[in-house]
Parts: C-alpha cells; sequence; structure tokens
C-alpha cells in the first residue's frame, strides 16, 4: 500500500511563481498550480461510498502509477499512537465523539506532502464534505488535480461490508446504513462541486476489482495529462 507519514512540526511557506517560457514568438505561462513549501504536487482526491473498493483501488494505482497513498483516517490513527500532544488531543476528541477539527486532519496531511519525496498523491476519504474541501483549498492553496469517483449501489456495498472478516466494529447492519446516509448527505456535494468543474471522473465500482482498475488504468494517464496542459497558459 502507499505511504502513510508520521506528522511531525514542519513550517509550510507558501509560495506562487511564475515561469516565463519562450516558444518561438509564443510566450507561454507556466503557472505551478500545487505548492507546499516551494513543492509543486499533483493531488488527486478518491472518494466513494463505504465498501465501494476505493483503498483496494489506490493500492492498485500506488503499484502501476506511482502515486503516495494517503489516507486521512489512517494519517489520525498514526499520530494517536505516536503519543505526542495533538495526538492525545485528537484521541480525546474521538472518545467525545467530537469532530476532528478540518485544520488538523489538513496539517497532518500537508506535512505528508512535505516529507515525502513523492510529487504525486492520491488523498483517500477527504475531504469528506463541503467545509473539509473549502478548507483544505484555502489552507494549502491546492486544487485537486481530478477526482476519481467510485461509484456503487448501497445494495453492492452494503453485501461487500457485511461479507469482509476484518473486525471492523461498524461492520454491522445499522452502521453501515448511516454511513451510506452521511456519504449521501456530506460526501456527494463535494463530488458535484468538482463536477461543475469539470474534474470528476466516475468509475463504476460494482464490477469486479480487475475491471474497476482496468477502467482506472483507461482514464488515469489522460486525466494526468490534461492536468499538465492546463498548468501551461497563453498570456
Amino acid at each position: 500500500m502507499g505511504t502513510v507519514m508520521d506528522a511531525t512540526e514542519i513550517a509550510a511557506q507558501e509560495c506562487y511563481t511564475k515561469t516565463v517560457v519562450h516558444l518561438g514568438n509564443v510566450l507561454y505561462v507556466q503557472v505551478p498550480e500545487n505548492m507546499l513549501g516551494g513543492k509543486k504536487v499533483t493531488v488527486v482526491f478518491v472518494l466513494g461510498g463505504p465498501g465501494s473498493g476505493k483503498g483496494t483501488q489506490c493500492t492498485n494505482i500506488v503499484e502501476h502509477f506511482g502515486f503516495t497513498h494517503l489516507s486521512a483516517g489512517d494519517l489520525l490513527r498514526a499520530e494517536i499512537k505516536s503519543g505526542s500532544e495533538n495526538g492525545t488531543m485528537i484521541e480525546n476528541m474521538i472518545k467525545e465523539g467530537k469532530i476532528v477539527p478540518s485544520e488538523v486532519t489538513i496539517k497532518l496531511l500537508q506535512e505528508a506532502m512535505i516529507k515525502n519525496e513523492n510529487d504525486k498523491f492520491l488523498i483517500d476519504g477527504f475531504p469528506r464534505n463541503e467545509e473539509n474541501r473549502a478548507a483544505f483549498e484555502n489552507v494549502t492553496k491546492i486544487s485537486p488535480a481530478f477526482v476519481l469517483f467510485f461509484d456503487c449501489s448501497e445494495e453492492e456495498m452494503e453485501r461487500r461490508l457485511l461479507g469482509r472478516n476484518q473486525g471492523r466494529v461498524d461492520d454491522n447492519i445499522e452502521t453501515i446504513r448511516k454511513r451510506f446516509k452521511v456519504f449521501v448527505e456530506s460526501s456527494l456535494p463535494v463530488i458535484e462541486h468538482y463536477n461543475t468543474k469539470d474534474k470528476v471522473k466516475k468509475i463504476d465500482a460494482a464490477k469486479p476489482i480487475p475491471e474497476v482498475f482496468e477502467d482506472v488504468k483507461a482514464i488515469l494517464p489522460h486525466m494526468l495529462q490534461r492536468h499538465r496542459s492546463s498548468v501551461t497558459t497563453y498570456l
């Protein structure tokens, strides 16, 4: 699976630069859209309901396309496990049933991207809602290259979740249906937002795993190329 980084305090300096390139008589301006402390990155959000198989597909994308996989949930759990002051605060909030502030999760994602030598990141399971999305873009000044949306019926996701054997306490019918409801109410508006910007690629995740990945392989290179092309604009 992709790398999950422990978080440490790193000050990220916001940068924004333009490189002017002359090609013949045409003047191009190359605008790095994603900067973290001077580092250009490509970010892809991976979204889908619980049981849609997005985690499995992230593993395949990492192996085939060389991305680093960042799971917001894994980063929070790693921070708790580290025993840091920040981790203790996160653990207490979760125990009290409170929502971890967007800024906390974003800081962990930001630091993970800065520390990792890679410049291509899959962010899995985040943003979960519109507040997450707006906060991420405002804090990091990063807009995702695109969004991979693994679309699957609730019936199929429910079947998968009830059939898997991971010992997860939230894999019972009542909790599963609550998670579906949260996804529809909170995460679908995020997908709709990026769809208006022509940044969403919907993948039929009800198919068998190999077939789903074949669809991913057909889509990903094209979307990455389109993103690279959009970085260079005419004056």
